[in-house]
């Protein structure tokens, strides 16, 4: 039985990336072969030399929100802070508190001179907070105006342009962290790319800061994944189908494409079909892939839900494997680093 600790490995801490490179396609990029355990290191703006004309390159379109807003109790003036989580019904929120011990059922909180206020409605564990909104105006603009980019908790320095914690074709507003695995993309690059024959496939998964969090149970069975909204259109369906039918490939960038697209292979017995709901779906070794047939993704933290969903695909030594060989080629780790490309 594989446990927590099975996908552990030690990561120098200065292989983590704090900023973004300046042109995004610049990486580096692994290029991890799971039957032949060959690797290659290559450019991330190379990737497109592992696309064949025929292949669906399947991407998550949802856009960060700004989700850490700043408030206070106006009875009390005492500071709090707020990061949206998910969105549960019209102007309700699962939110993250700090300090939560001052965030009781019934708290008030004001963000930006009044302009927008909050009650807080039920606790939850672990700072949980579900909380109602009042305001006046379109609440999008509110939060844009408002609300800082919530970047990881790994990450120290200021991120300058908070377009770069963005996908180039991000779309639909929902998450609390990026779908990292796409920030290596430019427009040029996916012009390039569709230009050699392979269809550019865009899901909708919001991604919750649960996807940072490293299993806190060792018996990987007892672990509870968090729920993530997710949505594939008919049209996207249409065109997936119509790449299987020819033979192509279906090639997911990130693990949250992943998620999706398994969730839906999973839910209709390995048929694709146009769905929206939510997940917790826990992929770990002796998963067996409906529909993704190789991926992209960046280097995830040790013990993580994502290192088991890549070694789910590779296999655990040669992910591991290929991590080790990462850290000693000094690639750059998590949100801001390079990528490995695995088929």
């Amino acid at each position: 039985m594989l446990t927590t600790e099975d996908f552990d490995f030690d990561l120098p801490e200065e292989l983590i990336a704090q900023t973004p490179l300046k042109d995004r396609s610049s990486s580096k990029l692994l290029v991890l072969n799971h039957e032949t355990k060959e690797m290659e290191d290559k450019q991330f703006s190379e990737i497109i030399d592992e696309l064949n004309a025929g292949d669906a390159l399947v991407m998550n379109n949802t856009r960060v929100l700004p989700a850490r807003l700043y408030g206070e109790k106006p009875d009390t003036g005492g500071h709090l802070e707020v990061l949206l989580l998910t969105n549960t019904d019209g102007d309700t929120w699962e939110t993250l508190i700090k300090p939560a011990k001052r965030a009781k059922a019934g708290t008030e909180i004001s963000f930006g001179d009044g302009r927008l206020k909050a009650t807080v409605i039920e606790e939850l564990e672990h700072g949980g907070r579900i909380i109602t909104f009042n305001y006046e105006g379109i609440f999008l603009e509110i939060i844009e105006s408002l609300g800082e980019m919530p970047l990881p908790p790994y990450i120290k320095e200021r991120l300058e342009d908070p377009e770069r914690y963005q996908t180039v074709y991000a779309k639909e507003n929902g998450s609390a962290a990026a779908p990292t695995a796409g920030l290596h993309f430019t427009s040029e690059l996916l012009e390039k790319i569709q230009a050699k024959g392979v269809k550019l496939v865009y899901l909708t998964l919001h991604v919750g800061l649960g996807t940072f969090r490293p299993v806190s149970v060792e018996n990987l069975e007892e672990h509870a994944m968090h729920s993530e909204f997710y949505q594939l259109t008919e049209a996207a369906a249409e065109q997936l189908n119509e790449v299987r039918a020819n033979g192509g490939r279906i090639i997911a960038v990130g693990t949250t494409s992943i998620r999706t697209l398994e969730t839906i292979g999973t839910k209709f017995n390995g048929e694709i079909k146009a769905d929206s709901g939510w997940t917790d779906i826990f992929i770990t070794p002796g998963y067996e892939f409906k529909i993704v047939q190789a991926f992209s993704t960046n280097f995830h933290l040790p013990k993580s839900t994502l290192v088991m969903l890549v070694s789910a695909f590779a296999g655990r030594e040669l992910t591991l494997a290929a991590y080790q060989h990462a850290i000693d080629e000094k690639y750059r780790f998590f949100s801001f680093g390079d990528a490995m490309f695995v088929r």
